[in-house]
């Protein structure tokens, strides 16, 4: 099985003015990642706009994805929907095509209940053979999973081998690291270097979009216990860590970064709209200063 450990970029959808995919720029952006060093790659996830894609979209992204990638660096696969029959056939589609594993989140509609999200897993887990990874995230499900629960999943359920916590509650990263049979990946952009420093194995990282290199050198200075140097780094990019937390527009403000920086990017699907003028002031005013600082 590849070794699933670093700071992975959770990739934008690009798309054109009518709002249909630039695979074109699908391909020229996954050729860049790869270029900037990045350990792996995260598709198909919250900020690929997996829920305003369709079956047919998100299938062909899997298969362009994976045949552009052609091995050189692991692929997840963001395989999540809102029953279980149709996890199952994301997940066996990811697998089929040569994912490194799948990212699935509990169903986000239904709000279910702990014993549904553990079905739920059980029966993924034993209709596949490719690794899954967990993902806690109540802002975006509207469940908070308990400890309890995951390191039940991780226990009992065979192809969970990772976790994504993004609760924001550091307590559950540290005690599913310590105590749990699967490998914990921070998904709090303010809370990487605490997330790394109680024993998170990797990122999934939706600034690693737009500094794509500093994420890595981070987690690789983390890895040659060069703390300060890792801290130096996560000082320089909380800014922009912060405005994607906060500003309920992440999505929106990777997609305009990236077409700054000159890779492919374009609006999103609606009813998401684009930055107000003041938003994107201050997303010029942050990568300024990213392109200021000298590289640690």
């Amino acid at each position: 099985m590849t070794a699933i450990r670093g700071a992975y970029p959770v990739l934008i959808t690009p798309m054109t003015e009518a709002q249909e995919i630039d695979w074109e720029g699908v391909k020229s952006n996954v050729q860049y990642f790869i270029d900037q060093g990045v350990a792996g790659l995260v598709i198909n996830g919250s900020t690929g706009e997996f829920v305003s894609l369709t079956k047919e979209e998100k299938f062909q992204m899997v298969e362009m994805v994976l045949k552009e990638v052609d091995g050189r660096i692991p692929v997840i696969v963001g395989t999540a929907a809102e029953t279980t029959r149709e996890t199952i056939e994301y997940t066996k589609q990811a697998e089929a095509h040569g994912a490194a594993a799948a990212l699935i989140i509990n169903s986000y509609y239904c709000k279910p209940k702990e014993e549904e999200i553990f079905f739920h897993f059980k029966e993924i887990s034993d209709a596949v053979n490719l690794p899954i990874m967990l993902y806690n995230n109540p802002f975006t499900s509207g469940v908070d999973m308990s400890t309890e629960l995951m390191l039940r999943i991780g226990k009992e359920c065979e192809r969970v081998t990772h976790i994504k916590e993004s609760s924001g509650d550091i307590r559950k990263v540290r005690d599913l690291a310590r105590q749990g049979e699967a490998e914990v990946f921070c998904g709090a952009e303010e809370l990487v270097m605490e997330s790394y420093l109680v024993g998170a194995t990797g990122w999934i990282s939706v600034a690693g979009n737009i500094v794509p290199k500093l994420v890595t050198e981070m987690f690789d200075h983390m890895q040659q216990g060069e703390i300060e140097q890792a801290w130096a780094i996560n000082d320089r990019i909380l800014p922009l860590c912060e405005f994607l937390e906060g500003s309920g527009k992440y999505v929106q403000i990777v997609k305009r970064a990236m077409e700054l920086n000159g890779q492919a990017g374009g609006p999103s699907r609606y009813p998401r709209l684009g930055l107000t003028a003041a938003e994107e002031q201050r997303l010029k005013d942050i990568l300024s200063h990213l392109n200021t600082v000298p590289q640690v």
